[in-house]
């Protein structure tokens, strides 16, 4: 998911501009070129380098967390929150202004709410799969074998 996010989002820089916006479905939704400091709608926007450790400790324990999985549904879920959290570290990491301060670049314009990107897309189908995870099986540590007494 990181390598289609990475990609789109260099096809943003070089065929997008910050002014105008491409309709696509009329005003709900369409293409701008933005760079988002902060995260969701720039909140904390003059803490870039925090986002930027958190979103490095998130990666680190999404992956374990992966790779801890007990079913092939909670992995997918995680692994859909964990690539979009790599697509977004590495615009952390390597974007303008600087190492470790990028600013994650957004295209994606909903209505006048706000702009993101294929990784925020992705975060958010892993995090509805993982609630849905929650509704289906609530108690999860009910449903698994548990050892003889």
């Amino acid at each position: 998911m990181a390598v289609i996010d990475q990609g789109s989002k260099a096809l943003a820089l070089a065929q997008l501009s910050k002014q105008g916006r491409i309709p696509l479905v009329g005003d709900l939704l369409g293409l701008q070129l933005a760079f988002n400091p902060g995260t969701v709608m720039s909140l904390g926007s003059r803490s870039t380098w925090v986002f930027t450790v958190i979103g490095a400790a998130a990666t680190i324990a999404l992956l374990y967390a992966a790779w801890r999985s007990k079913s092939i549904a909670w992995a997918i879920a995680i692994g859909f929150v964990w690539g979009g959290a790599i697509g977004n570290l590495i615009d952390r990491l390597l974007a303008p202004p600087g190492f470790g301060v990028g600013h994650v670049t957004d295209f994606l314009a909903y209505g006048n709410l706000f702009i993101g990107n294929i990784a925020d897309i992705s975060i958010g189908i892993g995090v509805g799969l993982g609630l849905l995870q929650i509704i289906r099986n609530p108690h999860p540590e009910l449903s698994s074998p548990q050892p003889p007494a």
